[in-house]
């Protein structure tokens, strides 16, 4: 029984972190989209053209991060009950490359999900800049 209590415990504390990683990207988007307004309407689509791409790749490592807590939350939920959490030892035996990292991070970062709305804004800074 104290096992299922602590797999419980593991599945809320993960669910919540899911959640607040959830919120983190909205926050990214949001100032995203608050800083590119900002810079095109006092002509300085420069900046956007800087910052857009580096929040999106933010956008994107957060979405990785978070994958990576909702996969070990899928396997709390497949656990058959007698094993302990394994949330480190599985990232350490699967960790990828350094290459491997960057991959993952850029894949993140091209979903739909995750990539809206930043080349949008960096289109709309880009047509201001070129007009």
């Amino acid at each position: 029984m104290q096992a299922q209590s602590s797999q419980q415990t593991l599945w809320l504390a993960l669910h919540q972190q899911v959640e607040a990683y959830e919120g983190r990207a909205l926050m990214i988007k949001l100032s995203a989209l608050a800083l590119s307004t900002l810079a095109m309407l006092y002509h300085q689509t420069w900046v956007a053209m800087a910052i857009l791409p580096l929040l999106w790749l933010l956008d994107g490592i957060y979405k990785t991060f978070q994958g990576r807590l909702e996969k070990t939350l899928l396997n709390i939920e497949q656990d058959d009950g007698n094993g302990a959490p394994r949330l480190y030892s599985n990232w350490q035996q699967q960790r990828p490359s350094a290459l491997g990292l960057i991959g993952e991070y850029l894949r993140a970062a091209l979903r739909p999900t995750v990539a809206f709305p930043y080349p949008l804004l960096i289109a709309a800074a880009l047509i201001q800049y070129l007009y």
